[in-house]
């Protein structure tokens, strides 16, 4: 089977047993798009077709941009890799469990390695970003400050609130809202004039369902989804119309697909216009060294953008060494894969399938051609 007819069974394949609603999937490579599709319903209930120009909830896809916009920041001069948070944001001095208070530089929050988490039983009220709030950035990093760090800054890589710190740093630095950092830095110069933490069309902004059985549900708010792991995600749809919640750097803009792979197109291709081709080279390259991953993150390690594959072998992946990835827990996966000179954006308006289900997966075998273990 050709690419076209390996991706449209992918995707009809995952809506026509109720595993996802809609999609849109945009495929480059070396820059010309080779494969475009809006599938499966925008609105279910109002029989609306999926529309390539939907605007999504980003959920952490949200984390690349932003840490590009602190990037910008860097190589202006304005922020430091090796300076401490607490140099930006005074209130923001977390300790260890031994009461030891030791220096989170940018660098950390970057990359994970900061001893943040995102889970923090001692205190609930803490907002990681999806669910409703009123806590403006001093309020909840107060809160978070306030938890004992789960390790040593450096030692370790965690998955965590890092990229809402490091938000509320970039706009503390630019000296307005992070919505309008990422516009000056990022979305300004690439034209992505949907993305962004504003919804600039609430016609063309998807509605997002969940996971269920026999079909996903259109998700109320707020709504707690579990996956298979016995993992859960809670929601809050209407967070991003809060002009009050903080604007959250690792889960809280919205955006569409084209904004998307105009993005990730110039990170591939060197960075311009938003960033030097010497900050990209490094930004996709492993910038955790040896620092323990998840054992399921084999052959992979961690950049300023997301996870770099650097042992396809190890990982058992058909990518490239050097692709980078991550996904949006609201449905969305990403790729670029320097080997094959493949950018990729996957959209979807299911939580979580789209984003850690199968479907990723599929997508990528289509792509490459792989046939499924």
């Amino acid at each position: 089977m050709d690419l076209q007819t390996r991706l449209d069974g992918a995707i009809e394949g995952a809506i026509s047993r109720g595993r996802i609603v809609g999609a849109v999937l945009l495929l480059a490579r070396h820059g010309e798009v080779i494969y475009r599709r809006a599938a499966g319903h925008f609105d279910r209930e109002a029989g609306k077709p999926m529309r390539e120009d939907a605007i999504f909830r980003l959920a952490s896809v949200t984390k690349p941009l932003v840490a590009a916009t602190a990037l910008a920041q860097v190589e202006r001069g304005l922020l430091g890799l090796d300076n401490a948070v607490a140099d930006y944001l005074p209130y923001f001095r977390p300790r260890l469990a031994d009461g030891t208070e030791p220096a989170i530089r940018i660098r950390h929050l970057l990359t994970h390695t900061s001893g943040l988490g995102y889970e923090y039983p001692g205190d609930p009220e803490i907002n990681t970003g999806l669910l409703e709030t009123d806590f403006d950035f001093e309020e909840n990093f107060t809160r978070l400050a306030g938890q004992p760090l789960f390790f040593e800054p450096g030692s370790r890589w965690e998955y965590s609130l890092a990229v809402d710190v490091l938000g509320a740093i970039v706009a503390g630095v630019h000296g307005s809202t992070l919505h309008d950092a990422l516009a000056h830095y990022i979305t300004g110069p690439l034209q992505m004039r949907d993305t962004g933490f504003h919804v600039t069309d609430n016609g063309r902004l998807a509605p997002p369902y969940a996971d269920a059985s026999p079909q996903p549900i259109r998700m109320p708010d707020p709504h707690t989804v579990t996956n298979s792991k016995d993992e859960s995600t809670s929601f809050s749809p209407g967070r991003i119309f809060n002009r009050r919640a903080f604007q959250s750097g690792g889960a809280g803009a919205v955006g569409t697909a084209g904004d998307l792979l105009r993005f990730f197109e110039a990170i591939r291709t060197g960075g311009t216009p938003i960033l030097l081709n010497e900050t990209v080279a490094q930004a996709v390259q492993n910038q955790i060294s040896d620092v323990p991953r998840r054992e399921e993150d084999a052959g992979r390690r961690f950049g300023w953008l997301g996870s770099v594959l650097v042992d396809p072998s190890v990982a058992g992946s058909p990518q490239g060494a050097g692709t980078i990835d991550w996904g949006g827990i609201y449905g969305h996966s990403w790729f670029v894969d320097p080997v094959a000179g493949y950018t990729m954006i996957s959209m979807t308006n299911t939580a979580v399938e789209g984003c850690t289900g199968s479907y990723p997966d599929e997508i990528i075998d289509a792509i490459y051609d792989r046939q499924p273990d």
